[in-house]
């Protein structure tokens, strides 16, 4: 019986192929628009997500500053001054850090024979590497071997090579700096910059190495990641031991800045999942567009075969009989255009390629432009929203035939 109701629906959706075709196109219409909305949030958030992995997406940056508040009898305006002691002490009182690195900089003037340029130079331990996610392109980075000799060597970011040796090999050569000589053993390659940005101009050595530029007693800065995701008990875990080291208030946020990239990434994730529920609401009201166009074909389908269903229901059809027939014709319809949209969906996707993003704001930032991802998680979504869509429109139709009274319906013209 059930065969004979699908051959039924499936001759009386060819009886008026032209309508039936409009209403698949509608339906396709509005799954693909729901697909590559779902996929614009999902390339969203994978753009940020790329963006963050570019800088160090577990970097923690600590940097001294002054008291606001007053603290164990001293008073506000306290300048906080970091130690080698205080390195370890983070490593003793946090066991998830595992990279950890101190950080001096200066403006210094690079000479490469009769080029000479002034860029960044930052003292930093061999572990900066993992923590700021930088590629080498030639040579190697800094090792500990380095730092213990005090040696005298650098790694160039890629515009930092650039200007000192142009397009000449760098690796084995000398430059100096301040007057110093150091020897280039590695090639950084180039990073996501934003506008006026040092980041691809700097000139990294040795921390231990810095002292001969400048006095490297005082830390200019701290930079660590970490194991896990309580990235907020980590940084509490930091504030309260360096408040206890240097008699200051753990809340006090002006005598120690710490910089969570963690942070800042979660709250990216929250606007991104609040851009995909827009996104998905938008496309589900356009999928309901199409599901109303559905929804008013088939009642005029049960209009105009009113007769036909007294005449099922006087051969004994029961109302199951009669809503099963309907509905699965609004069905069948609903999933032949969610395939033709999803078609479509992979088709735009594919042609459309990169999106603008981030690559408007900086350099080198291909990687922080959007890209349509078609998820498998999408195809799931769209596929519950789909079928929402097509039982709503089908439903209402299919109560009505199945509702018809047999007498009054063999009655009608």
């Amino acid at each position: 019986m059930k065969r004979d109701l699908l051959q039924q629906a499936y001759g009386a959706m060819r009886h008026d192929l032209r309508r039936t075709v409009l209403t698949m196109l509608g339906m396709a219409w509005g799954i693909a628009t729901v697909v590559l909305l779902l996929a614009y949030g999902e390339g969203f958030g994978n753009a940020i997500q790329h963006i963050f992995e570019n800088f160090g997406a577990r970097a923690v940056g600590i940097y001294p500053g002054r008291t606001s508040q007053q603290a164990g009898g001293n008073k506000a305006g306290v300048a906080i001054r970091f130690t080698d002691d205080d390195v370890e002490l983070l490593r003793n009182v946090a066991p998830l850090i595992r990279h950890i690195s101190r950080v001096s900089d200066k403006q210094a003037t690079a000479q490469n024979g009769s080029r000479s340029f002034t860029l960044p130079v930052n003292g930093v331990d061999p572990a900066i590497q993992q923590i700021w996610n930088l590629k080498i392109e030639e040579g190697r980075y800094l090792n500990e071997e380095d730092s213990l000799q005090h040696g005298h060597v650098t790694v160039l970011s890629s515009e930092a090579k650039e200007k000192l040796f142009s397009g000449m090999p760098a690796i084995g050569q000398s430059i100096r700096i301040n007057g110093i000589t150091f020897q280039v053993i590695g090639i950084l390659g180039p990073r996501m910059q934003e506008g006026d940005d040092d980041i691809n101009r700097a000139v990294y050595i040795p921390y231990n190495s810095m002292d001969v530029l400048q006095d490297i007693h005082y830390v200019g800065g701290i930079w660590l990641d970490f194991e896990g995701l309580d990235h907020e008990k980590l940084t509490k875990t930091i504030r309260g031991s360096l408040a206890a080291a240097h008699s200051f208030k753990s809340d006090d946020e002006r005598a120690v800045f710490v910089f969570d990239a963690m942070k800042q990434l979660d709250q990216f994730h929250i606007i991104t999942l609040g851009l995909k529920i827009l996104l998905a609401f938008i496309g589900t009201i356009t999928l309901g567009i199409g599901g109303v166009g559905l929804m008013n074909i088939m009642l005029v389908s049960v209009t105009q075969r009113t007769r036909e269903i007294g005449v099922e229901k006087a051969l004994g059809a029961t109302k199951g009989d009669i809503l099963f027939q309907f509905l699965a014709e609004a069905m069948v319809i609903t999933a032949v255009g969610g395939v033709l949209g999803v078609m479509l969906s992979y088709v735009v996707s594919l042609s459309v390629g990169r999106l603008t993003l981030y690559s408007a704001l900086a350099k080198h930032a291909e990687a922080g432009d959007i890209r349509l991802i078609v998820a498998p998680n999408i195809l799931l979504i769209a596929t519950v929203i789909l079928g929402l869509v097509g039982i709503i429109s089908g439903m209402l139709p299919a109560f009505r035939a199945a509702n018809l009274d047999p007498i009054e319906a063999l009655r009608y013209e």
